[in-house]
């Protein structure tokens, strides 16, 4: 299986980018849904979860306060490598799983931590989806709905892709619309999988 790490900042537009490489048939394994998966009611991830961030970061009901968990972990750099310390083993493994139940002879991992969580080693091309930060900005703004000192906060926690965008095989520059992003996509779906 030829595997394509996708990465990317936040409202970058790795969600897109892996909808459009569904279409040519890759099996598309999305790291956020993962994490969601290991952190669904009953994982074992929660109780460490609950013994690093405590009971406020869970609802009345036990489950997981996903947004009450962001806004702390965006605000501390080490509160956010103690959450990916716990969830990215878990998500390790389903992937993996996912991986070898696929017949797919493409598949794409897209996950914001490609580089950091040690994938992209993993893979056979990486691909990287950068905007301009004032897209980006816009982007989780008006189409989350998030607010503006929030989305500054989530582009300041990921900081600087410049490392990631030099080490990719592809850069996609997604400031422009739908069709020249399937543009961009096509053509580097032709040079790294159909001309390898």
């Amino acid at each position: 299986m030829f595997l394509i790490g996708l990465t990317g900042t936040i409202a970058s537009g790795k969600s897109t980018v892996a909808k459009l490489l569904a279409e040519r048939g890759a099996e598309v394994i999305d790291s956020d849904l993962l994490a969601r998966e290991a952190t669904a009611p009953g994982a074992p991830a929660l109780v460490a979860i609950r013994a690093r961030f405590g009971s406020a970061v869970f609802g009345p009901q036990g489950s997981l306060d996903r947004a009450a968990l962001a806004r702390l972990v965006f605000a501390d750099a080490a509160a956010l490598a103690d959450l990916e310390a716990i969830i990215h083993p878990q998500v390790r493994a389903l992937r993996d799983q996912r991986l070898a139940a696929s017949p797919a002879k493409v598949a794409v991992i897209e996950a914001i931590k490609l580089f950091e969580a040690g994938i992209a080693a993993e893979c056979d091309t990486v691909w990287v989806v950068t905007a301009a930060e004032t897209v980006r900005l816009e982007r989780l703004v008006t189409q989350r709905g998030m607010p503006l000192a929030e989305a500054q906060r989530r582009l300041a926690a990921q900081g600087d892709f410049a490392a990631q965008t030099a080490a990719a095989a592809v850069v996609i520059v997604n400031d422009g619309d739908l069709q020249q992003l399937r543009a961009q996509v096509d053509r580097a779906w032709a040079a790294t999988v159909e001309g390898r």
